[in-house]
């Protein structure tokens, strides 16, 4: 296939590696904004073209659109207005239902698939690419049936070829999920970021007294703003939600803490303890290739 990748950073990267690895791709031609990105892609091997957007719609079979959400849904009508009338389109936008909407009336919408491959690490830009960033994670497709069968075909042989296993939701479903299982740590992170610059000035005693925790709990504050920013905007109305429940969860614990009640206290986290028997399990169902989410997932027909 001759494969356009529009968004050259960690998942456009990291797709036209794994796709190329696994003889997917017969072309790869690069589509970036930034000059600079598509320097760097080529420089590495990830694409072996880079042209503009209008240059390499007609001629790709798939075009896979890995930029942020809000210039996601500015964009797709337009590229789905270039492409061939055989071609397929697959965004990896990690808010679903504004994308989806931005299309619902276009006459080419069953050649799109919305898509959600949850993958990612707190790096950026083509340089943090990298192959197997997919292998065993979950992929959400949602508003299947708007999709034609040729395009889901195409997105099947994608996915699997990066390793993933595909559930299907709704639009609205996929954000209200995602808000509290991705979303809210980001911002927890990022807060959690801002609250420890705010009160340790002095850099050095950060890095002195910094362990593996902070490192851990912290991590995530390290991922591109220019990408969640957009992500927070779109998923407003499920993350205000998940922001309020986690706000009050804090306002108890810190109650609490000011009353003493460490049996409260210890009540509380045992009870969070739990979501190591959760993750673990989700862990093992993605090992053996079963789907992580499947309670929340539509049933494949």
């Amino acid at each position: 296939m001759n494969i356009a990748i529009i968004g050259l950073g960690l998942i456009g990267g990291s797709i036209a590696k794994d796709l190329r690895q696994a003889g997917v791709a017969t072309t790869l031609t690069g589509v970036d904004r930034a000059a600079e990105n598509g320097e760097t892609a080529l420089a590495l091997g990830l694409v072996d073209t880079i042209e503009s957007l209008e240059a390499a719609l007609p001629k790709a079979d798939l075009v896979v659109m890995a930029i942020p959400v809000n210039a996601l849904a500015q964009v797709l009508p337009s590229v789905l207005d270039g492409i061939s009338a055989n071609a397929v389109v697959i965004d990896a936008g990690s808010t679903k239902a504004l994308i989806c909407r931005a299309v619902a009336g276009h006459s080419r919408r069953s050649q799109f698939v919305a898509a959600h491959p949850i993958a990612g690490t707190e790096n950026s830009g083509p340089t943090a690419a990298h192959n197997g960033l997919f292998r065993n994670k979950t992929n959400i497709i949602c508003e299947r049936d708007r999709s034609s069968e040729a395009a889901l075909a195409v997105a099947a042989r994608v996915f699997e070829a990066l390793g993933m296993n595909t559930i299907y939701m709704e639009p609205e479903e996929h954000d209200k999920h995602v808000a509290y299982v991705s979303h809210l740590s980001h911002v927890s992170s990022f807060l959690l970021g801002q609250t420890v610059l705010d009160i340790e000035k002095d850099e050095k005693n950060i890095f002195a007294l910094a362990g593996s925790g902070f490192a851990s709990t912290v991590r995530l504050a390290k991922s591109s703003p220019a990408m969640w920013a957009p992500i927070f905007e779109q998923n407003l109305e499920y993350l205000s939600q998940a922001l309020q429940e986690y706000i009050m969860h804090l306002q108890r614990f810190h109650y609490l803490l000011l009353k003493h009640d460490t049996a409260e206290l210890s009540r509380i986290m045992s009870n969070a303890n739990e979501i190591r028997r959760v993750l673990e399990g989700i862990e093992l169902k993605q090992r053996t290739g079963s789907t992580a989410l499947e309670n929340t997932a539509y049933p494949k027909q």
